[in-house]
Order: structure tokens, then sequence, then C-alpha cells
């Protein structure tokens, strides 16, 4: 796993359902975790020690999963479901749920009366940051924008302004554009676009090219400004306020939130997609100004 991307699921939670193996069988483990579609990882690729056999079974499994990737994550939280309910219907008692409550809880999740597991703070992540120069000022606005989201709306929409500029910047540096450092956050967003082709003013093959995708990228572009002039009419941290905005709730942290990452996003996909217009277009430059005339030869 790379080291820029952070565990959605905390090792403590594993742990804490590593334990629970302790008192299943090694079939059950194994079918718990291979009924949602894991493998487990060799014996000689596992840095881990147990003289629980059961617990060193959960252990090869656990270890393949990625806990930074959302979509291996939800498919996990299917196991520890499993797990739940197989303690529930054997009538396990002692503190063993509270146990798991409480650690699931600090990496903002839920259990129901059920035993079905949910995200209360829904974590905020991107795709594509691999192969990034350095991601670190994205990654800083992704993390504030998560921890704040739920019980502090102004961070969150200041923290969500401050992502739309780290990713233009971003996506500026990448390309080898020169980063004006007075520019706000409109001129970052347009230059940004323009930068990967995806202007309303480009003429690209395709369907970048269509009126259809433009009036999807002009409204991209809106949102993101959008957000920039919400913080910037005090509904956002970043200035000092004499007043604190009224009925500002957590549904605008999470409309600024959303809207950011859907534009920052974009500009990430579009960074790393191999087959992107912007690609092509500076294939294009790179022949053209390495082209050499050759000389009539006249007989």
């Amino acid at each position: 796993m790379s080291s820029y991307r952070r565990d959605l699921v905390s090792r403590a939670t594993r742990n804490e359902f590593r334990s629970l193996a302790t008192d299943m069988t090694v079939r059950l483990v194994s079918e718990a975790w291979q009924n949602h579609n894991f493998a487990p990882v060799p014996e000689d690729e596992l840095a881990y020690d147990d003289t629980s056999v059961r617990r060193v079974t959960f252990e090869s499994y656990a270890a393949g999963v990625d806990w930074s990737d959302y979509s291996q994550v939800s498919r996990a939280l299917l196991v520890f479901e499993d797990f739940i309910r197989f303690y529930r219907q054997s009538g396990w008692e002692g503190t063993w749920l509270e146990e798991v409550t409480v650690k699931l809880e600090r990496d903002g999740l839920g259990v129901d009366e059920r035993g079905r597991i949910s995200w209360i703070r829904r974590p905020v992540i991107a795709r594509n940051l691999e192969n990034l120069t350095d991601p670190s000022g994205i990654l800083a606005e992704l993390e504030r924008v998560a921890s704040s989201i739920g019980d502090d709306p102004a961070a969150a929409i200041g923290s969500a302004k401050q992502l739309i500029e780290a990713t233009a910047k971003t996506v500026l540096r990448e390309r080898g554009i020169v980063i004006d450092a007075n520019a706000k956050v409109p001129a970052l967003v347009k230059q940004a676009q323009k930068a990967l082709h995806l202007d309303v003013s480009s003429a690209t093959p395709g369907p970048d090219g269509t009126d259809a995708v433009k009036k999807i990228l002009g409204g991209v572009s809106s949102i993101a400004v959008g957000v920039a002039e919400l913080r910037n009419r005090g509904y956002g941290t970043g200035h000092g306020q004499a007043s604190v905005p009224s009925n500002l709730g957590v549904r605008h942290a999470q409309l600024a939130a959303n809207a950011a990452l859907t534009w920052c996003q974009l500009m990430l996909d579009t960074l790393a997609d191999p087959a992107a217009p912007w690609r092509k277009a500076t294939a294009v430059a790179s022949e053209a100004g390495n082209a050499v005339a050759v000389p009539t030869v006249s007989n």
C-alpha cells in the first residue's frame, strides 16, 4: 500500500476483529473472507506470527486488503458484519460488541441493531494520486475536509475551497506551467482546465469536443468557483468574522465538499488518463518542435 494513502479502517479496529476470530473455527474465518471475494496472502509473505492458527488465518486475508481503497474496505466490512452475526447467533456474552463498536466509531463507522456496519462520516478520498510529483497538498486538504465535515461546517467549506486551489496548482505544476502566486481560485480553475483541454474553448475530437460535454465542463467550472465564493462570503474559515454565520449546517458542508471533490476528481482523472486530449496535443506540439526541415536537392 502506498504511503501517501491513509487507512480507512484503523489497525486497532482490524485487531479487534482478529481477536474475535479466536473463538471461531478456521473454516468459518476463511469462509467469511472468501464469501466476499478475498484471498489470503502466501504464508511466506505474511509478516505476522501468533500461536493461534485462527488469528493467523484472519491476518492472512486482512494483509491482502488495501485498507485505503474504498471498494475493498466496503467488502471487508461485510466480513466484519459476518463476524458480528456469528457472535450474536452463538449467544456470546461479555463486552465484545462494545469494544468493536467503540473502535468502529473512532473510524467514523457505526453498527446498527442488526449488526450492519455503515459510515457515520463517509471518508473523503480521491483517485489517481499515485503518479503525482507531490500529492501532499491535496492530501492535507482532503484530511481537513474529512475531519471537519461532521461538526465544523465552516472549516469544511474553507478546506473545500483550499482543496480546489491545491488541486489546480498541482495540475499546473505537473504540466510545467508557472503558477501565479497572486492568482485567485476562479483564475486557477480556468487555467488548470485549459492546461488539460477541459475548457469550453478547446477544440478536441471525440466526446470531449461535443456540446454536451462542454456544457458539463462549464457547469463543473462554475461549481468550483461557487465553492470559493461561498467561503469568501463568510461561510467558510479563512477570514475572521465579526459575527458567526447563522443557519450554517452539515448539509452545506456536504454540498461544498462534494462539489469540490467532483471538480478535483475530474482534474486528477484527466491528468492521469493516457488517452486524454491534452496528451495528444502535447505530443503533436512536441513532434512539431522536433521536426527537422529536409532540404530539397535539385538535379
